[in-house]
């Protein structure tokens, strides 16, 4: 059996690292009964749009940043689409780097390209090292390195060292991130529902109705049924001022009777609603 995989390319992209890691992860769990093909799209949005169009038969997009917070491009295409599913998570560790031709130095750059997470992710790094120095944001780390391969000496990319080794670009400065412990975390999405595991995790959004106490009334619920909320989000509704909606992550599959019926009540209860997947858990983050 193939599984037809998109992801955010180009190759040496952390959602590259982040496919194949997830991938060698799976091998362990399906032996051989299953082989993979990587596909790349140069957009999040894209990716997404290869799984509407049955181009692949899953996509593995970024999420959320330890640092940075939430990929809002990611949580807004979850709103919109109906059919897509998470079914699973991966979280990898990110180690950016500074990266520019052979022979360029540090007091050489003028202009800094990447991706706008990582920019973020070492904004700190960035700041203190340089003062006057343009910063350019691009699709993806990869294409970012790949910008620079092509350029003169003044130019740098933040990006992953396999990037710098694809692109044959010297790694001038390393692990430049503002915190040790900065991951990303991605989902796998699908058009087909993930079976219960045992170690489960429940993600849905919604909205409610713009009156005191409506969220509070809402969330209430997964404490009448003893559920763990593990992850609150709120992003723009698009369609008016001050209107929100909420991603939520809770312990627990809907296959299991108090997470259906809790889900059940929130639904009844909210103006908008999507369940957007149960999926297993990811193990101990520190163990990547």
């Amino acid at each position: 059996m193939e599984k037809r995989i998109g992801f955010l390319g180009p190759q040496g992209t952390f959602s590259h690292e982040a496919t194949q890691t997830y991938i060698e992860s799976q091998a362990k769990l399906n032996g051989s009964d299953v082989t993979y093909a990587l596909k790349a799209f140069y957009t999040i949005q894209d990716v997404l749009l290869g799984l509407k169009k049955d181009d692949i038969d899953e996509a593995i997009v970024p999420i959320e940043n330890s640092l940075e917070g939430a990929i809002n491009v990611t949580l807004d295409v979850l709103a919109k689409e109906e059919g897509f599913y998470i079914v699973d998570e991966h979280i990898i560790p990110i180690n950016l780097n500074l990266v520019a031709k052979k022979g360029t130095k540090i007091e050489d750059i003028k202009t800094i390209i990447s991706h706008p997470q990582p920019l973020g992710q070492c904004r700190n790094y960035l700041g203190n090292t340089f003062k006057n120095v343009i910063q350019m944001e691009e699709d993806s780390t990869s294409k970012a390195a790949q910008k620079v391969a092509s350029a003169d000496g003044t130019y740098a990319a933040v990006t992953s060292s396999i990037a710098a080794k694809t692109y044959g670009l010297d790694i001038l400065d390393s692990n430049i991130q503002d915190a040790k412990n900065n991951f990303t975390r991605f989902v796998i999405i699908s058009k087909v529902l993930k079976k219960k595991t045992g170690r489960d995790k429940t993600s849905i959004v919604f909205s409610t109705e713009n009156k005191p106490g409506s969220l509070y009334k809402i969330l209430d619920i997964f404490s009448l049924w003893d559920i763990n909320m593990t992850r609150i989000e709120s992003r723009p509704a698009k369609n008016e001022l001050g209107q929100y909606i909420f991603f939520i992550d809770i312990d627990g599959h809907i296959e299991e009777q108090d997470v259906y019926d809790a889900l059940t009540m929130v639904k009844r209860k909210t103006s908008f609603y999507r369940f957007l997947g149960s999926y297993p858990a990811f193990g101990n983050l520190y163990d990547v």
